[in-house]
């Protein structure tokens, strides 16, 4: 079954996704790999003079949706000025999609180029330019585009043989044990906490040496908010004074705003997903649906929903009752899935979040539940 998600305005197509896949299992079967970040010394990142490229013709805004952005070579001190340059005379527009394919070891020119990016919303990616009758072929990022790539605010992780890497050198002193035992400058500490970057995503076990290059795969990516697949952090709204107990999650993405309310009833609570599409796309989704569904864990909450999904405003619409352990269950989960199914039943509409993530925001909300329930429920795991 084809999923549909919340789409980017510009992604590889089937073929770089297929080979992602290939080359990540043909590593982990390798007897001699093994499935984590590598630490060489080699950086095999283009070098050359810094340069940009804007694609911005008929064909590119109506397949990507927005002005593409290909920055290659060396990031040197000039190249943030060329760039707001760009920027402030409307040769690049805000929100444009960024391919990267760049070094540099100047990191705070990276710096400087990851805020124009946060500053004006765009998109960061991986991707080198392909020129007429070129193959296509890799990107890499590193150094000074790694930290320029953070300031997306929207981040895609690296996909097929695209690299994300940073020379150990660089960040040295954000271990808090080892050999290393240079300071980290304040401005790159400064500039993690301003990007929301984790800055165990730089951290390694055990430490390489400062010369040695780390390459990030795409579960160190995500895993510590170096990449965000299109979404900004999930936030739970949790007014304990709210009778009866309410909980509303909700995500931005690039497509809009994802959101789930849980509102507690006698027997567990009403869960409701809005799924922002816009009106026209919702009315057609919902005209073509089969049925719709929740899912915790990628596995469908039972017993099969009968409810239908609706429209409301630019949203499709779902709703279904949850036990009380099934509540617990919603609560505790990393992966939860909102669906409809088109009538076909090879493709499904919808959009995961992970209530767990944000946990600590509701912490007695499942007890509040319980308290206000008329008899006893099971209690909380």
């Amino acid at each position: 079954m084809l999923t549909v998600q919340d789409r980017p305005r510009a992604q590889g197509g089937m073929t770089r996704r297929l080979l992602r896949a290939t080359l990540s299992l043909a590593a982990c079967l390798s007897p001699m790999a093994a499935c984590h970040a590598q630490a060489t010394n080699a950086d095999t990142a283009p070098r050359g003079p810094f340069n940009i490229v804007v694609k911005n013709d008929k064909l590119t805004l109506a397949v990507a949706k927005a002005t593409q952005v290909y920055i290659s070579g060396t990031i040197d001190a000039n190249a943030p000025k060329r760039f707001e340059d760009m920027l402030r005379t409307g040769k690049i527009p805000s929100d444009s999609d960024i391919y990267l394919d760049a070094s540099g070891d100047d990191v705070t020119a990276g710096y400087a180029l990851g805020k124009l990016f946060r500053d004006s919303a765009m998109t960061t990616h991986l991707g080198a330019l392909k020129l007429p009758g070129e193959p296509p072929r890799s990107a890499t990022c590193s150094n000074a585009c790694l930290f320029a790539f953070m300031g997306g605010l929207y981040r895609w992780s690296p996909s097929g043989a695209d690299r994300l890497g940073v020379r150990q050198s660089f960040v040295g002193g954000l271990w808090p044990r080892g050999p290393q035992k240079t300071q980290t400058p304040a401005d790159m500490v400064d500039y993690l906490k301003r990007m929301d970057i984790n800055f165990w995503s730089l951290v390694r076990s055990p430490v390489p040496q400062p010369n040695d290059m780390v390459w990030l795969d795409a579960d160190q990516t995500n895993g510590w908010g170096v990449a965000n697949n299109g979404r900004l952090p999930l936030h739970a709204d949790y007014p304990t004074e709210a009778i009866p107990p309410t909980l509303t999650l909700s995500q931005v993405t690039r497509a809009g705003m994802n959101r789930m309310t849980v509102v507690c009833t006698p027997t567990g609570a009403t869960l409701t997903a809005y799924y922002t599409v816009g009106a026209e796309r919702a009315k057609q989704l919902v005209a073509r649906q089969q049925r719709a569904l929740f899912e915790i864990n990628q596995l469908e909450i039972l017993p099969m929903q009968s409810g239908r999904a609706r429209v409301t405003g630019d949203a499709i619409v779902i709703s279904r009752p949850l036990s009380f352990e099934q509540l617990n269950a919603f609560l505790n989960t990393f992966s939860t899935g909102a669906w409809i199914k088109d009538k076909n039943g090879a493709v499904r509409y919808g959009f995961t979040m992970g209530p767990a993530r944000v946990k600590d925001s509701y912490t007695t909300y499942f007890a509040n539940c319980q308290k206000s329930a008329p008899r006893a429920a099971s209690p909380a795991q």
